[in-house]
């Protein structure tokens, strides 16, 4: 059995109504693993903008392992105090991690978010020294067309954690940086600027199947349904 983790912001944990990216990649790993896998984490639900909580059940499909890390609102800072436990009472072999807008929006520079980073993957290998992570750097939203000091941030970051990254990778815990989907644009596939909407779910999960095909010859290329 095949562990993953979904770990990230409120682009990962959703909203009420949303299929949300972790759906999708669930669907990707159902037809194309090849083996026994499950989607695990402390938690179960989607973002409810009415309640302003994380107290929603109501998935566009709600017949999948919903388990995550996620939380909207929460960034590196948030999940590396959070990462030792969850990883080990789950027993997660691979983390699927989307993290760094919110951080960068509201918490942290360029420079203290990477070290997150840091911290974030030294605890994980300290539940899982075998633990296997795949990072997806941060995608710009809206706020970057038009707020250049943020824009650089998100430049900065992004730069950091491709050091991270080769800095940290391990031949027995891997450590993998996803590409950005290629084709990712605000006004397509989000719908606020910074959520995805279906289309952008989609490339989301594609950039983490794709990358772990490549590296790993882990299930297959991703082909959206």
């Amino acid at each position: 059995m095949l562990r993953f983790m979904p770990v990230g912001d409120s682009i990962t944990i959703g909203s009420a109504g949303e299929h949300t990216w972790r759906y999708r990649m669930w669907q990707h790993l159902r037809d194309t693993y090849g083996g026994p896998f499950a989607l695990v984490g402390p938690r179960e639900t989607l973002y409810d903008k009415a309640t302003e909580a994380p107290d929603s059940y109501e998935y566009a499909d709600p017949d999948f392992p919903r388990a995550h890390l996620a939380g909207w609102g929460e960034g590196w800072q948030h999940m590396a105090p959070l990462i030792a436990d969850a990883v080990r009472a789950h027993r997660a072999d691979v983390l699927l991690v989307s993290l760094g807008l919110i951080d960068l929006g509201f918490y942290t520079n360029a420079e203290q978010t990477a070290e997150n980073v840091r911290a974030f993957v030294a605890e994980a290998r300290t539940a899982n020294p075998r633990v296997r992570i795949v990072v997806l750097p941060v995608i710009p939203n809206v706020r970057a067309t038009n707020d250049a000091p943020f824009a650089a941030q998100v430049t900065r970051f992004n730069e950091l954690l491709a050091k991270a990254v080769a800095d940290l990778d391990q031949p027995r815990s891997p450590l993998l940086l996803a590409s950005p989907p290629p084709s990712y644009a605000i006004d397509l596939d989000t719908y606020d600027g910074t959520h995805p909407n279906a289309s952008g779910e989609h490339k989301i999960a594609a950039a983490f199947a794709d990358a772990m095909h490549q590296a790993w010859d882990l299930g297959e290329p991703y082909t959206a349904v």
